[in-house]
């Protein structure tokens, strides 16, 4: 039975925002924009591969996904960020704090899980080009792509689960940008129960981000050694091109995620924190239309034909209105 001081809350207090009105509107702009652009530019992605049966492939399929993950991703924390900059109670209620954390990991452990996923692909086409289109088959891409979403939406219900039962008591004033797992877990009661959650979470993030980085690197080796055989330079260049992208997205998604979630027992201080989370939170996904659009050759051809399509289309030509009226 709960004891009198040990209630649950009913709200949390968002802390780290800036109080000056015009820090958070100097906040609030930079962060619309980047929202926007991560929102558009990920729906350009899947609309051109949709829309291009050339490429419909299953690496460009992976790609598509990890596009609408993306924008479900940052929409779990970038809305409520920009409600907050522009609000004078900051708070967002239990039950929101909650979904917003279990939405935030389901699409991020997803993506982890289709970052490997991707690899395996690259190491299928590179070092089995020619099993490559029996094995890796529309079905087994399908199967691959919804296992990922499967594994990503059920692995932090157990912690959230776990969360929703703890005591909060004392000041309920969350010293970071959005809900996370250990800035929740810093405001509830110091009891063995919040210890032993903290550890068990620390550890089941280690062994997330540790497989999924072990299995992408031993899917590289095999990549490289390939490579490596390779004689021709032209050869060499194709070879490393189709996996560049797929290797600066995993850079930049899985070293700030590291730093974050692989610490244990170090502490950062409360900018440090922000600051990397805004890295894997928003950085990241901000990065990667970009990189995959920019650095695809295929996908910058379809997006300029579609361009100019559009161009086409909404353009009038002389004497057309003289011939309507």
């Amino acid at each position: 039975m709960e004891s009198p001081n040990q209630t649950t809350a009913q709200e949390f207090i968002f802390s780290a925002f800036p109080y000056s009105w015009v820090k958070s509107v100097v906040c609030f702009v930079p962060l619309l924009f980047i929202y926007a652009f991560i929102v558009v530019g990920n729906l350009v992605i899947i609309t051109v591969v949709q829309l291009n049966t050339h490429l419909h492939t299953p690496m460009y399929v992976f790609i598509s996904a990890l596009s609408f993950l993306e924008i479900w991703y940052t929409t779990a924390t970038i809305p409520k960020m920009l409600s907050s900059l522009l609000s004078e109670r900051r708070s967002i209620s239990f039950n929101g704090c909650l979904l917003q954390m279990y939405f935030f990991h389901s699409t991020g452990i997803s993506e982890v899980c289709l970052l490997t996923a991707m690899a395996f692909d690259r190491y299928l086409a590179i070092c089995s080009p020619l099993h490559y289109p029996s094995v890796m088959t529309p079905k087994l891409c399908t199967q691959l792509t919804l296992s990922c979403c499967v594994c990503g939406f059920i692995t932090p219900l157990p912690e959230i689960a776990w969360i929703s039962t703890l005591p909060f008591c004392g000041s309920n004033h969350l010293e970071h940008i959005f809900c996370d797992f250990l800035p929740v877990l810093r405001l509830a009661c110091t009891d063995t129960r919040a210890i032993v959650m903290i550890q068990a979470v620390d550890v089941i993030h280690a062994v997330e981000i540790i497989t999924a980085v072990m299995l992408i690197f031993m899917s590289y080796v095999g990549i490289v050694a390939v490579i490596l055989r390779i004689r021709s330079a032209g050869g060499h260049r194709k070879a490393f091109s189709t996996c560049v992208s797929h290797l600066i997205v995993f850079s930049l998604f899985f070293g700030s995620v590291a730093v974050m979630y692989l610490r244990f027992s170090a502490t950062y201080s409360l900018f440090w924190d922000i600051a990397i989370a805004l890295a894997f939170a928003v950085l990241s996904p901000f990065f990667n239309p970009i990189i995959y659009s920019l650095r695809n050759k295929e996908i910058k051809e379809a997006i300029k034909k579609h361009i100019g399509q559009a161009k086409i289309f909404f353009s009038i030509r002389p004497g057309t209105s003289s011939k309507i009226f």
